[in-house]
């Protein structure tokens, strides 16, 4: 403990208390945030519309957000963008290229199929994100379709869309 910290009065210390306080419950949250605004909460569908289509189609980055027994796992995506395909309104698909090899995202997904998406576009002051549930896919066929510089991605993370916002 500091000198300074030690020589606080009681009066200083109850001021500091008054100031900070942990929120520990939704209640509590919601009290001090207020309602979400209407325009965030219509944005969020179960399907992929077409500005939502546009946006997936126009993005050169997603990052993948998992979770699973070793705890939870962040990582970065990219291609030209479009290399996150449409497969219809509630599926996309995204090539799993050889990276650091880590496979944190995938051991994630072999336990435990939920995932979040964030797409993101440089220069765009918007995000688009998609939750839902993913399955590891192996197929000669679809791997080949999502070459580039010849060579296909190991897997493609297959991600049927259960919200969007």
């Amino acid at each position: 403990m500091s000198r300074d910290q030690r020589n606080k009065t009681k009066a200083e210390t109850a001021e500091d208390e008054e100031l900070r306080r942990n929120i520990t419950s939704v209640d509590a949250l919601e009290a001090l945030y207020g309602a979400a605004l209407p325009s965030s909460l219509a944005k969020e569908i179960d399907h992929l519309n077409a500005p939502y289509r546009a946006f997936v189609e126009a993005a050169p980055f997603v990052i993948i957000a998992t979770s699973g027994p070793r705890g939870l796992d962040c990582s970065p995506r990219g291609d030209p963008p479009g290399f996150v395909r449409i497969a219809d309104d509630r599926t996309v698909m995204i090539p799993d290229r050889r990276g650091n090899n880590r496979i944190d995202t995938l051991r994630n997904l072999v336990v435990d199929s939920r995932i979040s998406l964030l797409f993101l576009i440089p220069g765009v002051g918007e995000t688009l994100r998609i939750n839902g549930h993913a399955e590891i896919v192996v197929d000669e066929a679809l791997n080949a379709s999502f070459a580039m510089q010849g060579k296909p991605p190991k897997s493609v993370i297959v991600v049927v869309v259960r919200r969007n916002r």
